[in-house]
Order: structure tokens, then sequence, then C-alpha cells
């Protein structure tokens, strides 16, 4: 066979569809009359977030909005951009408006934008100066603040069928000019796509590279063997940089929270094997650990941080053992996310109601006209008291029986719970 050179860049790049004909999937949002579809026809674009699996064509719906409209297009990554790419880009949306031109800023990842990150965008989106399309894995409910989600729709993409799937890769066999000049004699269709996992990315790059594998060959066949080799091969499923790091994280930390030490420690070797940083790991156990667990056994915590501590000490590959230990430890725990709870009902109750004043018996008076004014006055030091206790209301005027902390019956957290029925009794009720 002829040599032939191999592309630079990957098939499902290459193949990326450029309208909404071309497009597979969502008929629920592209189809006639539908309301992706009638944005574009109408050159009426608002800003919205586009939240499904990865490989459901999130990227490739974005690129045709910004294709088939008259709109300069940006596109940035969370993970690797910050406040000052954002602003840059708002600064050319602002002379681009003057000049009726629309802006179109797609974010891919939007879900790693911290707090200050998603501000930054609120006021020109708020002024229309640009169009926010953002791509999310995650639920925008817990991802996105609420000032930001209350600017945008939320359009779900469903995960692509069997028929989409297989239209994708006919698709690009058909139109790749690479593809052209092989000849396939036979692809184990059902196999790539039960293997794809429902990722349209995945199927086309795993279809490429095996069929790069073969390339020296006359007719080229694309079986559940040699699938299974490049897969193997090319770790295909796991990419530092890409949507499927993400995922597995999720799958190790869902793992661990659902009390499956087996499961744990699986999604923990994928990503020692594939190369992961271990300090990244050990920083999301220490996340959980006060998340999930919190005070039904607190020394969940303790051991997180000291396994990130040694983690860092020694490496691996003796750094696994570490890994292992903690990820058991954390999945074997009693859980509760009682903590975790509270503190998100708390920021929700100040952010949402009016805060009165610090009650004066709790204010610190270290000056004479601050004495004179009451502060400090009555407050009663429980030191002073039987059992280091005594009951007084510590919430401002009207909040006296507010209550944020609930603690489960799990675990340390049962004693919590009793200690403090005890301590309240009368006064606050944990139920």
């Amino acid at each position: 066979m002829l040599k032939i050179k191999l592309p630079d860049i990957p098939l499902a790049e290459r193949c990326r569809p450029k309208t909404l004909e071309d497009f597979q999937g969502q008929k629920h949002l592209v189809d006639i009359g539908k309301p992706v579809r009638t944005m574009v026809e109408n050159d009426a674009l608002t800003s919205f977030i586009l939240w499904g699996p990865p490989g459901t064509g999130k990227t490739t719906l974005a690129k045709i909005i910004a294709n088939s409209t008259s709109s300069e297009f940006f596109q940035i990554n969370a993970v690797a951009s910050g406040v000052k790419e954002i602003r840059e880009i708002i600064e050319i949306a602002k002379q681009n408006k003057i000049h009726f031109k629309k802006t179109i800023l797609f974010i891919d990842e939007i879900h790693r934008f911290n707090k200050a990150q998603q501000d930054a965008l609120l006021s020109s989106v708020e002024s229309g100066e640009i169009i926010l399309i953002g791509a999310t894995t995650e639920n925008p409910s817990f991802e996105i603040i609420p000032a930001l989600r209350s600017r945008v729709r939320v359009f779900v993409l469903e995960e692509l069928t069997k028929d989409d799937l297989l239209n994708i890769l006919n698709y690009a066999i058909q139109k790749d000019e690479f593809l052209k000049q092989v000849t396939i004699k036979n692809i184990d269709k059902d196999y790539l796509i039960y293997i794809s996992g429902g990722d349209a990315r995945t199927l086309l790059n795993i279809f490429e590279a095996t069929l790069i594998s073969e390339i020296d060959k006359n007719e080229i066949e694309i079986t559940k063997e040699k699938i299974n080799i490049t897969v193997q091969r090319k770790n295909i499923f796991y990419d530092k940089n890409g949507e499927e790091h993400y995922n597995i994280i999720s799958a190790f930390i869902k793992s661990i929270r659902g009390s499956d030490p087996d499961a744990a420690v699986y999604w923990l070797a994928r990503m020692i094997e594939s190369g992961e940083d271990i300090l990244f790991i050990a920083r999301r156990m220490i996340i959980l650990a006060s998340e999930d667990i919190g005070n039904a056994s607190p020394n969940a915590l303790l051991l997180a941080v000291a396994t990130f501590d040694a983690c860092e000490k020694i490496g691996l590959p003796e750094a696994r053992i570490i890994l292992s230990q903690c990820a058991i430890y954390l999945a074997t725990s009693p859980k509760s996310n009682a903590s975790y709870l509270a503190i998100n009902e708390a920021l929700n109750f100040v952010r949402n109601n009016e805060n009165p004043k610090t009650p004066l018996h709790l204010r610190n008076a270290p000056t004479k006209l601050m004495k004179e004014l009451n502060y400090g006055k009555e407050y009663k030091y429980p030191h002073d008291y039987e059992n280091n206790f005594v009951q007084q209301s510590y919430l401002p005027n009207g909040l006296k029986d507010k209550q944020f902390y609930f603690p489960s019956e799990n675990g340390n957290e049962k004693n919590i719970k009793e200690r403090l029925k005890n301590l309240w009794k009368g006064l606050k009720k944990y139920t």
C-alpha cells in the first residue's frame, strides 16, 4: 500500500459538523421550531448553559451557532483561563457592541470557574455585551452561582442514541479526506459504540487510533480484538486534560461516599495507572472527609490531611499504599453531610435575608466607650457554670431558635446529637 501521510488533527475535530443539518442528536433543541434552531434562524441569541454528558455535542453546537450568526466567537476553557482573559474579551465585546456586532463567549467546563470568575461575567451578560454559552457536565444548580444562573437559560443535552453514534461514524467515514484514502473492509460498529460509552468524541478517537495501527495493510478490519488492543495501548479513556479526568475522579468520590471500598480502590488504580497527580487525589479526599463524613468520624479528616502530607513527602510508587489505606478508611467510615448542609443553609440564609446587628452581649468591649454603650453586658461566661455551659442566645434577635446544623444518627454524630439535645433542652430541638 502507498504511504499515506497521517493527519495532524484528530478525526473528531476534522469531522466536526458545521451546520445544524449535519449535527446529530439533541432533536429537542435543534429540530425545526425547537429553541436552539429558532435562535439561530432568527439570529436572536441569548445567553445559555449547555448541560450534558461528555461527547454529546456541547462544543460543536456552540461553534455551529457562532458560524451561523453574525457574531465574533471566543472560546476559553475554565481550567486554563482566569478573570484577566475574561476582561480582555469583554473589552473587545464593548467595541463590537458599538458597531452592532454580537460577541459570543464560549466557556468549556464553566463549572470549574470559581465565584469571582463567574461574578466577572455578570454585568456583561446582563447588558448583552457578551452572549455567554457555557458547557458543563455538572448540574448548574450546584456549580453555577445563582446570580449568573438567573441571567441564562439552561439547555439539557441527552445521551446520544445508538443511531446518533452510527450516523456520526458514517458521516466521518464519508466526509473525511484521510479516510477516503484507505480501504476499510469491516468495522465492528456495535462494539465501538459499546466501548465508547455514548461519547462521540471517544468513539471517533478509538476508531481512528485502531485504523492507524493497521494503516500498512491493503484492507483494514476494525475488530473487537483490535479495538481492545488500541484502548489498552492508548489509554484512550483517561486524559488528564480532558473530561474523562473529571469523570473518573467523580466516580472515585461517589464510590467512597457510597461506602464501596472495592469500587474506590478500582477507580484509584485507574487514576494511578494513568499518571494522575497523586496530590490531586489526596486533595479531593480531604474535601470528601469533611463534606461526606464530617463529625460522624472526625478522624477521617485527620487521616486525609496526613495522607496528603505523606504523599507529598514520599511520592510514587509507595504513595499508592497510603492512598489506598485512606480511600478504604473513608469508604468504610460512617457518613454524614450535616456540616456541609449546615454551612450551605447558613450561607443561603445570610444571602437572602436581612441580617440583624450583633447582639450587645456578644460584642467585645476593648474601650471604655464601648463598655458605656453596654458592649458585652450580660454575657455569661460558660466556664463559670456547671459543665462549662449555660443557656444563652448566640444568634441575633429574631433568630433565637434558628437551626442550621442537624446531626445525623451515624457514628460519633449520634453522640453529638444527644449532647446538644440535653444542653439546649427547652430552647433548641436537635431531632
